[in-house]
C-alpha cells in the first residue's frame, strides 16, 4: 500500500521518503513540517526553486544546490560555520538517506510538488561542469586543463582568502604545538616542520611546487637562510606573493612563478617541498609526478610531501559536491598508495605522520574567520559562494574529525645507487 497520496504534503512527502526516523525540525513553504519540534536544528524549506533543485537532483548535489543558492535555509546554524548542525545531522542514526517511491508514490509526489518543479532550475553559478562533461572537453590533467580547475577554486578573490584563512595566508592544514595554539602559531610550526624535516640550511637551495601564496617559501628564506623557488598555477597567488616578498625585501633569494610545475627547468635543488598539491595532479600521475620532483633533487636531496589522503587506499575520486564546487578533477586516496608510489619512483621513504585532527582544528580556525568576516567575504564573492565555503569547510572539518579523510606528511630522500641518504640515524626535528 502506498504510504504516499495526492493530498500528501511536502513534509509528509520528505517523511516517508526518509530512510529512518527525522532527526531534525522539518518546515517547507507550504507550512507543512515533521520531526521533534523541540530539536535545535532544522531545515526550511523556503520556495519550489529548492523544491526543484531537490527533485531534479536526488541526494547531496540537490539538497547543495537549494543550499548555496538560499532556498534551503539550515535553521540554529550560522551559513559560515554549519559544522554543529551538519555533526547533529550525521551523527543520528539516519543521517539524510532516502530511498525510491515506488511508481504509485512517484505520481503521488508530482502531484505535491507540481509537475513545473520537474523541470530543473538553472545550476549556481559556482558549480562547475560534470566530470563525464568535462572528460569530453579534453585530457584530465593536462597543463591546460589544471589550469582551469585552479583558476576556478583558486582566483575567487584574494582579499576573500585573506579574511578566511587569516594573517597567515596559509591554504594547507596547520601543526598544533599544544591544544590552546592559535591557528597562526600553527601554520608557523607546521612551516617550521618542514623546514626541519627537510633539514634546510642556509646557502641551501628549496623548490617549493604548488606554493600557494609563497608561506613555505618565505618561511624558509627569512628563517633558514635559504634561495626558494616557488610555483603556482595561480595567478592571483603568485601576484600576491611577490608583491608579499618584496615588501618582506628577500626577492634577491625568494621567487614565486605563476608557472606549472612541470615546467620547472632547473634542478639540484637540496629539497622539494611538496604541500597541498597531490591532491590535484590525479593518482594516474604519481608516478610521474614523484618521478619528476625526483629529478629536480640532487643525490643526497629530500623530499616532503604533504597531503590530504583517504583512510584507505581503494576510492579516488570525490563526492559530486566537492568536485562541482570545491576541486574539480580532485582525487584522493591512501598513504599507502601515496607510499608506494613515492618508492616506485626511487625515493626511499624514512618518516611519515598522519596529522588528521591537526586538519580538523585548522578548518575550525577558518569556519570561525568565515563567520567573523561573514559581512566583508559576502561583500567580496557574493553570498553564493560564501556559503560554498562555510558547507565545504565545515563538511571537511567533519570528514576529519570522523576519520573519512586524513593528512599525511611523507618524508623520503633521493638515495645514491651506493645507499648514501643523507638521513641521520634518528631524526633531527621535534615531532
Amino acid at each position: 500500500m502506498s504510504i504516499l497520496t495526492p493530498t500528501t504534503t511536502i513534509a509528509d512527502a520528505f517523511s516517508a521518503l526518509l530512510i529512518g526516523e527525522i532527526p531534525f525540525r522539518f518546515t517547507a513553504y507550504d507550512g507543512s513540517s515533521a520531526g521533534p519540534e523541540d530539536s535545535v536544528f532544522g531545515l526550511h524549506l523556503k520556495n519550489e526553486r529548492g523544491m526543484s533543485y531537490l527533485v531534479t537532483a536526488p541526494g547531496d548535489l540537490g539538497l547543495a544546490r537549494a543550499y548555496v543558492m538560499g532556498d534551503l535555509e539550515l535553521v540554529g546554524a550560522h551559513p559560515g560555520d554549519p559544522f554543529a548542525a551538519l555533526s547533529h545531522i550525521k551523527g543520528s542514526k539516519t543521517g539524510l538517506k532516502f530511498r525510491a517511491p515506488s511508481p504509485s508514490e512517484a505520481l503521488a509526489l508530482i502531484r505535491t510538488v507540481g509537475v513545473a518543479n520537474l523541470k530543473p532550475p538553472p545550476i549556481p553559478a559556482t558549480e562547475h561542469a560534470p566530470r563525464w562533461r568535462r572528460l569530453m572537453e579534453g585530457f584530465l590533467h593536462s597543463p591546460e586543463r589544471d589550469a582551469e580547475v585552479i583558476h576556478h577554486h583558486y582566483d575567487v578573490s584574494n582579499r576573500f582568502y585573506e579574511l578566511v584563512l587569516g594573517p597567515s595566508m596559509t591554504y594547507t592544514c596547520a601543526c598544533f604545538p599544544a591544544e590552546d595554539s592559535t591557528l597562526e602559531e600553527a601554520q608557523f610550526h607546521k612551516y617550521d616542520l618542514v623546514a626541519q624535516k627537510l633539514d634546510l640550511k642556509p646557502g641551501q637551495r628549496l623548490l617549493d611546487v604548488g606554493c600557494g601564496w609563497g608561506g613555505m617559501v618565505r618561511h624558509a628564506v627569512k628563517h633558514y637562510g635559504v634561495t626558494a623557488l616557488g610555483v603556482t598555477l595561480s595567478a592571483e597567488q603568485a601576484s600576491w606573493a611577490q608583491q608579499k616578498i618584496k615588501e618582506d625585501g628577500i626577492d634577491d633569494r625568494a621567487e614565486v612563478r605563476h608557472l606549472d610545475y612541470r615546467h620547472v627547468t632547473e634542478n639540484d635543488f637540496d629539497a622539494v617541498s611538496s604541500i597541498g598539491l597531490t591532491e590535484h595532479i590525479g593518482v594516474a600521475n604519481y608516478p610521474a609526478y614523484f618521478g619528476f620532483l625526483r629529478d629536480r633533487l640532487k643525490p643526497e636531496g629530500r623530499l616532503l610531501n604533504h597531503s590530504i589522503t583517504r583512510a584507505d587506499n581503494k576510492k579516488t575520486a570525490t563526492g559530486a559536491f566537492i568536485d562541482r564546487y570545491v576541486f574539480p578533477d580532485g582525487e584522493l586516496t591512501g598513504s599507502g598508495r601515496m607510499i608506494t608510489e613515492i618508492q616506485d619512483a626511487g625515493l626511499e621513504v624514512h618518516h611519515e605522520e598522519n596529522l588528521r585532527m591537526h586538519y580538523a582544528k585548522t578548518l575550525a580556525g577558518w569556519n570561525a574567520y568565515l563567520v567573523e568576516n561573514w559581512d566583508e567575504c559576502v561583500a567580496e564573492v557574493g553570498e553564493e559562494t560564501a556559503r560554498v565555503w562555510g558547507l565545504y569547510i565545515a563538511g571537511s572539518r567533519m570528514g576529519f574529525e570522523t576519520n573519512e579523510i586524513q593528512l599525511h606528511q611523507v618524508l623520503a630522500t633521493k638515495t645514491t645507487p651506493d645507499g648514501a641518504s643523507g638521513y641521520p640515524l634518528r631524526p633531527t626535528w621535534t615531532p
